[in-house]
């Protein structure tokens, strides 16, 4: 029987818990034996925190838009120029065993950004930086995880046609789930059909009630109750995995979902 990748793609307005939960899901299948890629493709996250590496170790990632040279090498052009030639399909499968950090069995990728990366334009980096993201999506065999921006703009149909599973996380607000029915707009445009909502920050069964009666026909994969020690481990900077057993098994529960739908 051949083995299933799953390919998530996490986002929703900042502050919502997307880092939370794509550190502890990609805990859980790495617990489980898996191959995972971990993407850190949201420049005001802190993956790497989440799964639990120093400040020092931190520092020593390298953002793969901050590899000039190689960009330059792969792409024909250098990064931060406009206009001329350059190759739009770069080589790139080696590009996470050569610059990923391993953490307890998974490889986190830190994406970095572009200077012209918000406007879509086909500088050498965006170009670079997409291609990546569809090779980890399309072609590797290995979950890969993407904590992304608050929004999905930057996935190109070809990408989003590989996600098993766009991840909104929102938390009792309007403004959250706003954001929800925008990245379902988005992904509708990229001829996905089906965007699942992640609850965080639930105190109670008014929160989950609001929740759903607000997210419309999406469909609601769990909640994740509000708890002092996810923020207690972000001061620390303790994997929220490693404090919070109880959100560990909430999120188990959102990924059995997930792997069964």
């Amino acid at each position: 029987m051949l083995e299933f990748f799953m390919k998530i793609a996490i986002t929703g307005k900042g502050g919502v818990g997307k880092t939370t939960l794509s550190a502890i899901l990609s805990y859980l299948y790495a617990s489980e034996g898996r191959r995972v890629v971990a993407v850190d493709a949201d420049p005001d996250a802190n993956l790497a925190q989440a799964l639990g590496l120093s400040q020092q170790e931190i520092e020593e990632i390298r953002p793969i838009a901050e590899l000039t040279d190689v960009i330059a090498e792969r792409t024909g052009a250098r990064p931060g120029s406009m206009g001329g030639i350059f190759r739009l399909n770069p080589r790139v499968d080696d590009i996470p065993e050569e610059f990923g950090k391993k953490v307890n069995g998974i490889t986190l990728l830190v994406m970095g950004k572009s200077k012209e990366a918000a406007s879509g334009c086909y500088c050498p980096e965006n170009v670079f930086l997409r291609r990546l993201l569809r090779h980890l999506v399309v072609e590797r065999d290995e979950v890969v995880i993407v904590d992304m921006e608050a929004g999905i703009e930057h996935l190109t149909r070809g990408t989003a046609e590989g996600v098993d599973a766009f991840v909104v996380v929102v938390e009792p607000g309007q403004r959250s789930i706003q954001t929800a029915h925008h990245v379902k707009e988005m992904a509708s445009g990229l001829g996905i059909k089906k965007v699942y909502v992640v609850a965080n920050k639930v105190r109670g069964s008014e929160d989950i009630d609001f929740i759903k009666t607000a997210i419309g026909d999406m469909t609601l994969l769990g909640h994740i109750t509000f708890r002092p020690e996810i923020m207690e481990a972000d001061i620390s900077g303790i994997p929220p995995y490693k404090n919070s057993p109880d959100t560990v098994e909430e999120v188990r529960e959102i990924k059995n979902r997930l792997d069964g739908d």
